[in-house]
């Protein structure tokens, strides 16, 4: 466990933002271990059984889900910057009713989570699944216990710096893997065209029965989802932005400070932006080429994976298996240890804000992150023993996910007009991103709510 409190604001940790570029490279990060977890579960499953499902034509959806999310990111991140304060610190200063100790944001999270275990209970049931198919002589049983164990182990430590460090290494090895198949794939039959392209670029509503749940769900999964906005403050904290900056003391020097760590961040966020962007449309247009119109996706974990495994090696060939098992295991291990990370910040501070224990007394909460590490992937590994359903789980997840963005959204709105008054302004561009991806976030958190019951 970390041996100083990286949630405190003390004079000594204040640094002058970087002016160089390759200055501002050396404090980049936080969205790399964000992009991590978006890169996973989103891609290998829902990106996928949209491609398969709905074709070509859907790519838009991917496009805009990664795209319009971001600046509702940045807003988060300013507030964090700026306050120091955690995600439920802030959560529990917004307006509305308290029950007991904690705001009715923190209560309508908590609650919605439950339904998230469904999504990554399914991710670490696919990994074991997945190496029992590659190393068949230990069952998927008890490569569960080693996943669980293994991913326990990595969080545990509690250092920023191993999680960022196996982050960028994971997002680099299924970049890779994820290009090397696309650019295999042009020399098969299924070969992707221009006219593939432009296909998924003219907006149109995939048709088919259920179609609108699985839109919903991969709107969810991919891109920043509701749950990493909210992971993304803690991560910015911990490598050091917001102590970086100091406690607003008025001067103009902290503002300075602040508008030069706020300017790190956009670039922080926009860069990882790019990346699971790119990611995420390479996979689907890997699904559509490959996977639209064959097999059954819906089925229990090893069925799905080994459809997905026989379909990439038909067109590719017999070489591609292991490279599949390869990339498929560090799509979903990396989505794994990312989201427990987060989780064990998320459920410590939420627990602080319910009463549970004082999220600012650092021993107190390292005590309680050290036993979530443990406790959280248990019952993931619970879920999916209980359920198999791996596609259903995600998915589910991934409109649960959806409905938590309409509470990030109010959040996020809040946050924006007390600022108001601060010296930290925006510019129009800024505006612009901000209005549109709210208005997008509303429609899809909606539509989620009312195909529950339509």
């Amino acid at each position: 466990m970390q041996s100083q409190d990286p949630y405190s604001l003390d004079k000594s940790k204040i640094i002058e933002p970087p002016k160089t570029l390759g200055k501002t490279v050396k404090h980049l990060g936080p969205g790399f271990i964000l992009s991590a977890s978006i890169v996973g579960s989103g891609e290998l499953i829902a990106t996928t059984q949209l491609g398969a499902k709905a074709g070509f034509v859907a790519m838009w959806v991917i496009l805009v889900s990664c795209l319009v999310k971001v600046a509702v990111q940045l807003e988060f991140g300013k507030r964090a910057i700026m306050t120091g304060e955690t995600t439920f610190a802030s959560f529990n200063s917004l307006p509305g009713p308290k029950i007991g100790k904690a705001n009715w944001t923190v209560w309508t999270w908590l609650v919605l989570m439950l339904i998230k275990f469904l999504q990554v209970g399914a991710i670490v049931g696919l990994v074991s699944v997945l190496l029992n198919m590659a190393f068949p002589g230990v069952s998927d049983f008890w490569w569960l216990i080693i996943v669980v164990i293994a991913i326990a182990s990595i969080v545990v430590s509690g250092y920023y710096k191993i999680l960022e460090v196996l982050s960028v290494s994971m997002i680099g090895l299924f970049t890779i893997f994820t290009f090397f198949s696309l650019i295999a794939l042009q020399s098969t039959e299924s070969a992707i065209s221009i006219a593939n392209i432009t296909s998924g670029l003219q907006f149109k509503i995939p048709d088919g029965a259920g179609m609108a749940i699985v839109v919903i769900g991969a709107f969810g999964l991919t891109g920043v989802g509701g749950d990493e906005i909210m992971a993304y403050n803690y991560w910015l904290i911990e490598k050091g932005y917001a102590s970086n900056t100091g406690q607003n003391d008025g001067t103009e020097e902290w503002n300075r400070r602040a508008k030069g760590w706020i300017k790190v961040m956009y670039i922080d966020a926009i860069f990882a932006m790019i990346v699971y962007t790119l990611v995420t449309v390479a996979f689907f247009l890997l699904g559509s080429a490959l996977l639209y119109g064959k097999g059954d996706f819906n089925v229990g974990g090893k069925a799905f994976l080994e459809n997905l495994s026989n379909l990439y090696t038909a067109t590719l060939g017999a070489w591609a298996e292991p490279f599949f098992y390869f990339g498929a295991f560090v799509v979903l291990f990396s989505t794994a240890f990312s989201a427990l990370a987060a989780w064990t910040r998320q459920f410590t501070d939420a627990f602080g804000r319910v009463g549970l224990l004082d999220f600012d007394n650092f021993k107190s909460r390292k005590i309680w992150l050290g036993m979530l590490a443990v406790v959280i992937p248990t019952l993931w590994a619970l879920v999916h023993l209980l359920f198999q359903k791996p596609v259903w789980m995600i998915v589910v997840g991934g409109v649960s996910t959806s409905i938590i963005l309409l509470v990030v959204l109010f959040a996020a709105i809040v946050f924006k007009s007390q600022r108001k008054n601060s010296e930290i302004k925006t510019g129009g561009i800024y505006e612009v991103a901000f209005w549109l991806s709210s208005a997008m976030i509303l429609f899809v958190g909606v539509w989620s709510i009312l195909s529950i019951y339509i």
